[in-house]
């Protein structure tokens, strides 16, 4: 609940940033810059070395992380999860192609990954979603085929094959919905993960570009000014770590809901 409920804050965030901002995030003001957090300048978290507010931009930034990540676990789960389903249940070569594939990806670190794939495709906010994408589908891929060769041997999935059910109906019909607890699991944990990727790009300069706010990129721009006005590194800073925790929060929480195993022992 907890996790959850700091989710629905940061899509309450989301949600009020497009019919309003403290200030224009992107207006530069040499009158205001490194302002210090304050009440009465309407600067709540102070502002940056452009004079631009910090609180807006971290609104604004929120947007976009939220939004690669949940695009990026998408792209990279389901192609993970068909290929998981299909390398499970029909084992032999497919499985040996498919695993093999799966971990060759599993051998890069996934930041290092990340950057080699950014570095090959360019710099634009389609070209994180997919370098992020890829960088699951191995991870999704393994659940999905141990869920799968776990369920496919129990005897309503003989019963199903025995009455003429197509391998398309066992798979998505009987096997995907018996298998989708860990899966959910994995899914939130990922969204936390896509978060940290996509920050760490951004950082890095093959993320989201300035001036476009990303909490990434303004971490990197705070790096240069952070022990004169620290405000410019901690409200970011705290904008990921608690974003990041709401996700675990929520993934640790699922997990104990939906494995009975979990449960019985609690």
């Amino acid at each position: 609940m907890a996790g959850l409920s700091i989710i629905a804050l940061y899509i309450l965030i989301i949600v009020v940033s497009f019919f309003w901002l403290p200030f224009d995030p992107m207006e530069m003001n040499v009158n205001e810059m490194l302002e210090a957090p304050s009440l009465t300048s309407g600067h709540i978290f102070g502002t940056d070395e452009f004079g631009r507010d910090i609180l807006s931009r971290i609104m604004k930034g929120s947007v976009v992380s939220l939004t690669i990540s949940i695009s990026a676990t998408a792209l990279g789960g389901t192609i993970g999860i068909l290929m998981g389903l299909w390398a499970g249940f029909l084992g032999g070569r497919w499985d040996n192609v498919i695993m093999r594939i799966a971990d060759i990806l599993f051998s890069f670190p996934s930041l290092l990954l990340a950057i080699f794939i950014m570095a090959i495709l360019g710099e634009n906010n389609a070209n994180i979603i997919i370098a992020i994408g890829i960088v699951y589908i191995p991870q999704f891929a393994r659940i999905s085929r141990g869920a799968i060769i776990a369920l496919k041997s129990n005897e309503y999935i003989k019963a199903a094959r025995s009455n003429g059910a197509d391998n398309s109906y066992i798979l998505f019909k009987h096997l995907l919905p018996n298998s989708i607890a860990p899966i959910i699991v994995q899914i939130s944990l990922s969204l936390s993960v896509a978060i940290l990727l996509e920050s760490a790009l951004s950082f890095l300069g093959l993320g989201i570009q300035p001036p476009e706010p990303s909490w990434g990129n303004m971490l990197s721009s705070a790096r240069k000014v952070m022990m004169l006005a620290p405000w410019t590194a901690i409200y970011p800073g705290l904008a990921i770590v608690t974003l990041v925790l709401g996700f675990n929060l929520l993934g640790d929480g699922l997990r104990d809901i939906l494995d009975p195993r979990l449960r019985n022992v609690r």
